[in-house]
């Protein structure tokens, strides 16, 4: 991590036009869209399914508007994440979702993820797009 605790976000912006950021740690290279319109975290099933063992599952269905605009009943899991060298820890829904499918066939990047409105606040992240990056306390 560099010295100001910031993340650039000019590969992901480079690549494929979003705000990304990957993980690393035991859950290394999952790739996570920041979605400042999204007021949850989410987590795609496919991920879910892949790791199962290293997620919490959370008691009861969480309802949810996925990003097609259409309420769902999803499981939640709480989930651990490592980016630039610390552990972050957020509730996140399970979703299927043919749109991330469609933002994936046009980027040529596989999104794991979004991380929403939530957790930026919970862990005090600013993003800073005039200096394409992002501040984490």
């Amino acid at each position: 991590m560099n010295n100001n605790n910031s993340f650039p976000l000019t590969f992901g912006l480079q690549k494929a036009g979003l705000p990304l950021i990957l993980t690393s740690g035991k859950l290394k290279n999952l790739c996570f869209l920041i979605d400042t319109g999204s007021t949850h975290n989410s987590l795609f099933n496919f991920v879910y399914e892949h790791f199962k063992n290293e997620f919490k599952l959370l008691d009861g269905t969480y309802k949810t508007m996925g990003i097609e605009g259409h309420y769902q009943e999803v499981p939640m899991i709480e989930a651990t994440f490592n980016f630039e060298g610390k552990d972050y820890t957020s509730v996140f829904a399970v979703l299927d979702s043919e749109a991330i499918r469609q933002v994936q066939d046009e980027t040529g990047v596989q999104i794991h993820g979004v991380i929403g409105v939530q957790f930026l606040v919970e862990n005090k992240w600013i993003l800073d797009f005039e200096q394409y990056k992002c501040i984490m306390s």
